[in-house]
């Protein structure tokens, strides 16, 4: 539900640009959407510092009350300023109590099939994205998009508080340990994961914000298509976040990844960017969706190879900084 409504944004953000707020600029609008990923991520050190100290079923269930919460605030807004605010950051500090821990408790429980199992595990947001594009899609079509975030923010708050007894962290950390591990700033693995994933972060959520909305503007299709298209970029991303976590598991997590991203870099250069068609736009979709789910799923898991899992859920809040920062920057930018 988390990631899939930010996944689903590409939706709300056709429909605030062409009806609610047409003479705000699209990458204004797009801030909201920047937000709630890259407030995920900032405050993802926090977040992971509250998973190893306190119960993680409390944790998960206080952060899918303030998450939902949050959309149910958002309803409310008549202004940009005010949705940036409330369904960008506030949607996505409390999200992130969600987030660190859905990323770093498979890879504590497997060892040997660790990719296979946090692929699993991710894929569940592409799932949700897939199904919530088509929801709320019909439901401003049918009553409002006020009520598109009502409804969303009841059905986080209901599968967050139902699922956390069941998201049991395996390491406990003794409180008389560090808060946060920085330690592992100093490690040259460390660095250079920390910039590929910033890098990689800032041309991840690009396609999923601007594809829905670029088929109608662009290419001049209904505005169901918005829909189909985020539904499609969701449909890859659940197939391909399981593929390559079989994939990594036989090649190595680092190798799958290079190899998606390069993947991830074509559908977009090669297939989307020079052409304005919707058989291109639907092919990119489909290749970019598959491949670009790894930027999720396999860097827990070459976190949890490179430091062991004592602390992943601090150090996935560090890393998680750089896709903030990647993030942060890009969407704004691609709108301009």
């Amino acid at each position: 539900m988390l990631i899939g409504t930010t996944n689903s944004f590409g939706v709300y953000l056709e429909v605030y640009k062409l009806h609610v707020f047409p003479t705000t600029p699209s990458s204004t609008l797009s801030w909201i959407g920047s937000l709630q990923f890259a407030s995920m991520c900032v405050f993802g050190v926090g977040a992971g510092v509250l998973i190893e100290r306190f119960p993680s079923q409390l944790v998960i269930a206080v952060g899918g009350v303030l998450t939902g919460s949050s959309l149910l605030i958002a309803s409310a807004c008549k202004s940009p300023i005010g949705l940036i605010f409330t369904q960008g950051i506030l949607f996505g500090a409390a999200g992130s109590l969600l987030l660190i821990p859905a990323v770093s408790m498979p890879g504590q429980w497997m060892e040997k099939y660790r990719a296979l199992a946090t692929g699993i595990s991710i894929s569940g947001a592409s799932l949700g994205g897939l199904w919530l594009s088509f929801a709320v899609r019909s439901i401003i079509s049918s009553i409002s998009w006020q009520w598109a975030l009502r409804i969303t923010g009841l059905l986080i708050i209901v599968v967050s508080v139902c699922a956390s007894p069941l998201m049991k962290k395996r390491v406990h950390v003794a409180r008389r340990e560090k808060i946060i591990d920085m330690s592992a700033l100093k490690n040259i693995h460390f660095v250079l994961l920390f910039i590929s994933t910033l890098l990689a972060a800032g041309g991840y959520y690009m396609p999923y914000y601007y594809m829905p909305s670029y088929a109608v503007v662009e290419i001049g299709m209904p505005s169901a298509w918005s829909a189909n298209i985020s539904s499609i970029l969701n449909a890859g991303s659940v197939v391909g976040r399981i593929a390559t976590g079989l994939l990594a598991d036989y090649i190595g997590a680092l190798n799958a990844l290079l190899v998606t991203a390069l993947i991830s870099s074509l559908a977009v250069l090669v297939l989307w960017l020079p052409f304005k068609s919707l058989g291109t736009l639907i092919a990119a979709a489909v290749l970019f969706g598959f491949a670009s789910g790894s930027v999720m799923s396999l860097v827990p898991v070459v976190t949890a190879n490179m430091f062991g899992i004592k602390r992943l859920s601090s150090i996935m809040g560090l890393v998680f900084f750089s896709y903030a920062i990647g993030t942060f920057i890009s969407s704004p930018v691609g709108g301009a």
